[in-house]
């Protein structure tokens, strides 16, 4: 292996895997992690054929106490360090909050937030001293709208992985590091057939609200080159964020009542 690497995590479909064939596409070698190997190996075996990349397949349950442990010490067996670090990972929990277990929702926390900061935490240090980093945290908009019924614990979380991107962005001006937030709509991936809201949110969804991972993923990579902390893809959602500025916190919530549940957008 030779070159930059680029770790993402949720490789293995949807913008995962947008986001490693076009890091891919820039020259990077891959470090790709999710917990279908299956899924994974395709993948490598497709980028590899576009792109002569030398590519890392990592299977990992980021839940598990030991995920991000065992992913960075895999990279580093293999005399690599992370230059680009795309924190993908994750899943929705439907219904309400206290509808699934707290073994589920604590489950959904170490994905979505212990790990995301704890992988950037570790591959950190070493972007700051080779003065090159780039850190993509894959958001949502449900972190920026109003909370809703039933994304009482992903647009909390999604809220804190934007704050967490902002701030860090900030800690690292002038280093090399860029850091980014990416805020993507409804986006056509595997996310809501996995947590069973796909044909409801189809039914409740025109389709002009929805876009490709492709195009999700390109957004972010842009965004993240030129150092913008957070990123919202397509028209639609830039207005609705700007909106969301604006609305008073009571107002907000009112609709969001009156609306009922707002899935989970990723």
């Amino acid at each position: 292996m030779s070159g930059r690497l680029a770790l993402v995590t949720g490789a293995s479909s949807g913008i995962g895997a947008s986001f490693a064939r076009l890091f891919a596409s820039r020259g990077y070698d891959l470090a790709i992690t999710a917990r279908r190997s299956d899924r994974l190996a395709a993948l490598a075996d497709e980028i590899r054929l576009r792109h002569g990349v030398d590519i890392l397949i990592i299977p990992a349950d980021l839940s598990q106490p030991d995920g991000v442990g065992g992913i960075l010490a895999e990279i580093e067996a293999h005399g690599r360090s992370v230059d680009a670090l795309v924190n993908n990972a994750g899943f929705g929990v439907p219904g309400s909050f206290i509808a699934a277990s707290w073994d589920e929702q604590q489950a959904f926390l170490k994905v979505l937030l212990v790990a995301v900061c704890e992988m950037t935490h570790k591959v950190l240090p070493g972007m700051l001293e080779r003065r090159f980093g780039r850190i993509v945290n894959v958001a949502s908009m449900a972190g920026l709208a109003p909370p809703a019924p039933g994304t009482v614990m992903y647009s909390a979380a999604k809220a804190f992985v934007i704050k967490f991107s902002q701030g860090l962005h900030l800690e690292t001006r002038g280093s090399g590091v860029h850091v980014s937030a990416l805020c993507p709509g409804y986006t056509y991936t595997e996310f809501h057939d996995v947590n069973g809201t796909r044909a409801r949110i189809g039914e409740e969804t025109p389709a002009w609200m929805w876009m490709g991972a492709d195009e999700v993923a390109a957004v972010g990579f842009e965004a993240v080159e030129a150092n913008r902390p957070v990123s919202v893809p397509g028209a639609p959602y830039k207005a609705a964020a700007a909106l969301s500025k604006l609305l008073p916190d009571e107002w907000g919530m009112t609709l969001m009542a009156r609306r009922g549940r707002l899935p989970a957008n990723t």
